[in-house]
């Protein structure tokens, strides 16, 4: 047996073992994703050792240059500070490399959604209303009005997550008029995009199960020279 037609055998039963959840929750299926845990497990923690702690921490310590041995005894003290979590006695000891892991983490993530997300939007925004880019009379006109549904929809839609409210004479609250109108209008803009994005998953688990489907056909149809 070749090893395409036994790497396509064990995609064959994973795929099915799979499929059978929709039978209910059985032990076939829990193996398959037990099996798949600890591959991908296994494939991170292989990829950390051989792109994170070999070059960024072993190979340094060979080196025998003081300044890189001094920037790199810095974050293995760190590292093994949290192995400390391991044990609730003197967790403690991990909090400092906690504190700053936890910290960069976070930082990082705020500047790449400003940098990467924010600012990027606000720059499509203002070039929504940018006619110098249009070539045509035509395509000036639905850059304009392209440009106003986003404006409309970002308006509107941030004007939904505005929760202040006055106190009528009866002693309830409620919110202004206006800001229920734009709440109003937000929600549509809100239950469009929900909508699209609830597309946009179910066409890519669709997409994927066609091509198992596919598979599944391709396999038997080689396998029994169909």
């Amino acid at each position: 047996m070749s090893i395409d037609l036994l790497s396509a055998a064990f995609g064959l039963l994973f795929t099915l073992m799979v499929f059978s959840y929709l039978l209910g929750d059985n032990p076939l299926f829990r193996v398959a994703v037990y099996i798949f845990i600890g591959v991908s497990s296994g494939y991170a923690a292989t990829v950390v050792c051989y792109q994170v702690l070999a070059p960024k921490l072993l190979n340094p310590l060979r080196t025998g240059d003081t300044n890189q041995l001094l920037l790199t005894i810095i974050p293995l003290f760190l590292g093994i500070s949290l192995l400390a979590k391991l044990t609730p006695r003197i967790s403690w000891i991990g909090n400092f490399a906690m504190a700053i892991l936890v910290g960069v983490g976070a930082a990082a993530a705020l500047g790449g959604a400003v940098l990467g997300t924010l600012i990027p939007q606000v720059q499509a925004a203002m070039d929504a209303f940018d006619f110098r880019s249009a070539p045509t009379t035509s395509g000036a006109f639905f850059g304009l009005l392209n440009g106003i549904v986003m404006l409309v929809g970002t308006v509107f839609t941030l004007g939904y997550f505005h929760f202040s409210a006055e106190r009528a004479a009866d002693g309830t609250t409620r919110r202004n008029r206006i800001f229920e109108l734009i709440a109003w209008v937000g929600r549509i803009f809100i239950a469009i995009t929900l909508g699209v994005l609830f597309a946009g998953v179910y066409m890519s688990a669709l997409t994927a199960m066609i091509e198992r489907l596919g598979f599944i056909i391709n396999f038997f149809r080689q396998f029994f020279g169909i």
